[in-house]
């Protein structure tokens, strides 16, 4: 494995593609799940871990599902919805980088966008040794359901100002929390964050926490 390359994650009986990127001496690395309907090539999601690689933090994309699973989901939307599997196959991805000769020592964290978030979630909850922060972007984290009070991971919430029916979503599931959390609302800002100075107000605040959380700052 080298910087820039794509590689293939096992998950189950699964291999899943995902796109690795280390800058020179990284000091962490943050495992990305994509939101509904969206993959590793999300240029949301891309647009953050180019401003975290920046910032010296490497970051793997990951794809959730399988070829196969996707085709599915856009005729049924069901694989999208199933964060147990979608949490398992992060959870796959934190495993593998453990084992990996660049990556084993190095921090991890979870960026989760819409149910991508419930997935990062799942996987702070199950490897809270591992994964010591966690972003999420217009995420629904409410769908982690009974994980979210095991989760230990300091947590930060980015919902849109515009989004209101996902920001009540966010209040709901801090509440269930016990870890550090914080809600960031971007004023103006809807679900996708398309509006100008979103997403780059986005990425500000994941740098900045993702830094601090995760000791490269």
């Amino acid at each position: 494995m080298s910087a820039g390359d794509t590689v293939a994650i096992p998950a189950g009986e699964h291999r899943l593609a995902a796109d690795i990127l280390l800058p020179p001496r990284a000091a962490a690395v943050v495992v990305f799940a994509h939101g509904s309907g969206s993959g590793r090539a999300s240029p949301r999601n891309v647009a953050v871990a180019q401003a975290l690689h920046e910032a010296g933090i490497g970051s793997l994309l990951l794809d959730l599902l399988t070829a196969e699973e996707d085709a599915e989901d856009r005729v049924t939307r069901r694989p999208r919805f199933d964060v147990e599997m979608l949490g398992a196959r992060v959870v796959a991805a934190v495993d593998w980088l453990a084992g990996e000769a660049q990556t084993p020592t190095l921090p991890a964290g979870a960026f989760g966008a819409s149910t991508g978030a419930a997935a990062a979630l799942i996987a702070a909850a199950a490897r809270p040794q591992r994964v010591q922060a966690v972003v999420s972007r217009g995420g629904r984290p409410d769908l982690a359901g009974g994980h979210l009070p095991a989760v230990r991971a300091p947590t930060l919430l980015i919902v849109g100002g515009a989004d209101p029916e996902v920001l009540a979503l966010n209040r709901q599931a801090a509440a269930r929390m016990t870890c550090p959390i914080e809600i960031e609302v971007v004023p103006g800002a809807g679900h996708l964050f398309s509006e100008p100075g979103a997403l780059e107000r986005v990425a500000e605040l994941t740098v900045e926490w993702f830094g601090t959380r995760l000791g490269t700052r």
